[in-house]
């Protein structure tokens, strides 16, 4: 006899199914390739939905990763800088709205995803900072040896606000690293820093991490992930079609069970 937890699982990707199928309802005959470039913070959620979606649509879906800004050979805007080309672009909301402005993705395009918030982990086995409340958090800055934060929008964040607005800036200048072309998670994981930040999304996956928690309300950012159509997207309708269902009710419970809140409200 199957346990509780199988029978409940079987019963979400069921659930998911159904959900799935209402929006391929109006897909084309033909199957598509759609060529799709993400940035780390919906990156979870993603890798979960894109294979739900290939076998209900029989499109094929290949992906590239990169940070949502910076410079790094990787991110985003360098890959669309040297001319690579993609059907859809997922990133930071800000940063999507600048690929806009500048020509590298489809005016009226943009679809929100979900709303993404920030995070601290640590190795497991080791003490868990309190970040519960504003002093807290100043005061575990200041107490730790090595801070890490990403090179993408939650780390911009970090390092150009919410350190001079807490007085820290210069007590961590010389222990906080910017991490380009990883996971914050990463450096952690192998003990590179004592703690890390990042999008709540992207430090869940490390099972070898302890989660601390989000930072505080009062000084938290909430940014929204989105999705647009590239310009020159050689299969526009299929990438129209495959943000749909990553904007869809179907696709909630997923996207909430990484780590953010989803843009739709889930059947």
């Amino acid at each position: 006899m199957m346990d509780l937890s199988t029978l409940q699982n079987i019963a979400r990707r069921a659930a998911l199914a159904t959900g799935l199928g209402l929006v391929l309802f109006a897909q084309t005959s033909t199957a598509a390739d759609i060529h799709v470039v993400s940035s780390g913070g919906f990156t979870a959620a993603y890798n979960q939905l894109v294979p739900l979606y290939e076998q209900a649509s029989q499109n094929k879906v290949a992906t590239a990763y990169g940070a949502s800004i910076g410079t790094a050979p990787d991110a985003i805007p360098s890959r669309l800088a040297r001319g690579e080309q993609f059907d859809i672009v997922i990133l930071a909301d800000s940063a999507l709205d600048d690929l806009i402005r500048q020509g590298k993705v489809v005016p009226g395009s943009r679809v929100d995803l979900a709303r993404s918030i920030i995070g601290m982990s640590v190795r497991k086995g080791t003490p868990k900072p309190d970040i519960s409340t504003v002093d807290a958090l100043r005061q575990t800055l200041l107490n730790a040896k090595s801070i890490a934060y990403s090179a993408s929008a939650s780390g911009t964040y970090l390092s150009t606000e919410l350190f001079q607005r807490l007085g820290v800036a210069e007590q961590v200048k010389d222990k906080a690293k910017k991490i380009f072309s990883e996971r914050v998670g990463t450096v952690v994981e192998r003990g590179d820093a004592e703690i890390g930040f990042q999008q709540v999304s992207e430090l869940l996956p490390f099972k070898a991490l302890d989660f601390v928690g989000p930072l505080p309300q009062e000084v938290q950012q909430t940014i929204f992930f989105s999705a647009g159509i590239a310009t020159g997207a050689k299969n526009p309708e299929a990438a129209q079609h495959l943000i749909r269902y990553l904007a869809s009710p179907a696709a909630a419970p997923i996207v909430r069970r990484t780590g953010m809140d989803p843009v739709a409200v889930a059947p």
